[in-house]
């Protein structure tokens, strides 16, 4: 069976109602790693898969509904990716399972997306009246750069250093990233931040790259791969961190980060989130 066929999507869905960790489909990460010439055994980086999940629901031990948001942590070592259509039903399937206490819920969920994706899963509740508010990306934007763009199929050969060879240090961000789901080729929004040390990289060669995204099907994490392999072919920074931030489909958005220099990533909620 394909990894197309395992996640259902494109046939009619049932919503459990009865709690089923079977719902989950794990997809290898080392096939889209494949794509980019990285060995999963030697990664050229570490990172995190941080995802929130803005329409979570149980009962309690007297039956009364309790909601949260949580926030879940997969590493970006672990064998395999969950497909989000997946995770939302299986959250869908807790929807009606009673728990003691939001222990046991966290319990419960490391367990099974630990099980899940090969790796351990770190989950956090977070209350939904103490949720923070929106964040601002810090660093440059890109987007008011003034460029004419005519193709908007993948180019990683636009991106360049500058002629200069002062080793600097910045941070880049843009919010035109666009990209599309590889099962359904539905669009997939988001920002993106990339910080690194070496070379002056040439700002707008950086633009016309996450522009070319615009018609590339991929998943959220292997795009984030893609950016962080090819501003280390083509540009070769010394120290380089990408992170994005996707904008939510069905109560659900996934933030991946991917750096090689030591991190403690930090998830700022951007407006469109």
């Amino acid at each position: 069976m394909s990894w197309y066929e395992k996640t259902g999507l494109g046939k009619e869905t049932d919503y459990h109602n009865d709690y089923n960790p079977t719902l989950l489909c794990p997809l290898l990460r080392a096939e889209g790693r494949q794509q980019l010439g990285l060995d999963s055994a030697n990664l050229p980086f570490q990172g995190v898969d941080i995802w929130h999940n803005y329409e979570a629901s149980w009962i309690n031990g007297k039956g009364k509904p309790q909601v949260a948001i949580v926030q879940l942590y997969f590493p970006a070592q672990s064998p395999f990716l969950i497909e989000s259509k997946s995770l939302k039903l299986y959250f869908n399937s807790l929807n009606f399972k009673r728990f003691d206490g939001e222990d046991d819920v966290v319990k419960l969920l490391e367990t099974d997306l630990s099980q899940a994706s090969g790796a351990q899963v770190k989950v956090v509740l977070i209350p939904v009246n103490t949720a923070s508010q929106t964040q601002q990306l810090n660093g440059i934007c890109l987007d008011d750069l003034d460029i004419e763009i005519t193709d908007f199929a993948l180019t990683p050969q636009v991106l360049k250093n500058n002629t200069d060879t002062d080793i600097i240090s910045e941070t880049l961000f843009s919010h035109l990233l666009r990209s599309n789901c590889p099962v359904t080729n539905q669009p997939d929004w988001g920002s993106v931040s990339i910080s690194y040390i070496g070379r002056a990289i040439n700002h707008e060669s950086v633009l016309r790259y996450l522009i070319s995204f615009r018609q590339h099907n991929d998943f959220h994490e292997q795009c984030v791969e893609r950016i962080f392999s090819d501003i280390s072919r083509y540009c070769q920074p010394e120290k380089l961190t990408v992170q994005a931030y996707y904008t939510r489909r069905g109560g659900l958005d996934i933030n991946p980060f991917r750096s090689n220099v030591d991190f403690s990533p930090q998830f700022q909620r951007l407006v469109r989130q």
